[in-house]
């Protein structure tokens, strides 16, 4: 097995909505803001080489949307999906497997893309499997109002009208320990319904996605909950199960929305868990 970072782009979201009831004072300290209180966000896929797979976890938005859509992130840097890809000799025609943590626009929009005559939409993988679960399906295409600019039909549906989606079984725990793509899961459901969390065995550790759970080492403290999320009190639980079974068995967390910080580890102290180290993904990819 390989693992490689995909940096599908870089924007900015206000630095409050990312930290909810966390006084700036405070967050600023970690993730500091611009003059627009704005602060740096990067999307941070994962590419998983194993034997005749290739599995991409999460997308990025994409390049579908328009000028004004992108104009409310504040879009910056010069990554791209593709770029990156064709960094470690990959193509989007070479992916098997797309993996969706969950379905809000930076994390899925870059599955779809413009047909030809930009006329409608299309699989941007056209040889890959889509992975959602059918929870997670149903809340997003019948979408709450507080989600529902976030769960675009555009980004969606073309997955399911081309036959290529399909689901992943929950178990009744809060792990599926060997899912049909060879990592266990973790569900979660305070940022939304079911958002799914890859851990992958790795070269004799344990390489955990946490998404929207962990979005940045600044959100490690407890209390550090996004106003995007749909239940907070439902992921403050999730959040202190998730960390300290991370900081007990040593687990590695690549960030997917930490513009600065790649990967870190965590370890328990007599505040809570915190931050121990942070990794470039060179270090361990």
């Amino acid at each position: 097995m390989k693992l490689y970072p995909i940096e599908a782009g870089n924007f900015k979201l206000d630095g409050g909505a990312m930290f909810g009831v966390v006084p700036k004072t405070i967050w600023n300290k970690t993730n500091p803001a611009d003059t627009n209180n704005l602060i740096d966000i990067a999307a941070r896929c994962l590419l998983i080489e194993d034997g005749d797979r290739l599995i991409l976890i999460d997308t990025g938005m994409g390049e579908k949307q328009s000028e004004k859509f992108f104009g409310y992130y504040s879009l910056w840097g010069t990554h791209s999906l593709d770029k990156s890809l064709a960094k470690y000799g990959f193509h989007r025609d070479d992916i098997t497997d797309v993996f969706m943590t969950h379905l809000h626009f930076d994390h899925c929009g870059g599955s779809v893309q413009w047909n030809k005559d930009r006329s409608g939409y299309e699989p941007a993988f056209k040889n890959a499997k889509f992975w959602s679960n059918e929870n997670h399906w149903q809340w997003a295409t019948k979408p709450n109002p507080r989600e529902k600019a976030s769960f675009l039909p555009e980004n969606i549906l073309p997955m399911q009208e081309s036959g290529q989606l399909h689901f992943i079984q929950k178990p009744e725990n809060d792990f599926v320990a060997d899912s049909e793509l060879g990592f266990g899961i973790f569900f979660a459901d305070g940022h939304t319904e079911k958002m799914m969390l890859p851990q992958i065995k790795y070269n004799g550790i344990t390489i955990c996605f946490p998404a929207d759970l962990l979005p940045t080492a600044g959100h490690i403290p407890l209390p550090y909950v996004m106003g995007y999320d749909t239940r907070p009190l439902m992921t403050m639980p999730e959040k202190e199960k998730f960390l300290k079974t991370a900081a007990d068995n040593h687990y590695y967390l690549f960030l997917e929305h930490d513009a600065h910080n790649e990967i870190i580890t965590v370890e328990n102290t007599e505040k809570g868990v915190r931050l121990k180290e942070v990794f470039k993904c060179d270090d361990l990819l």
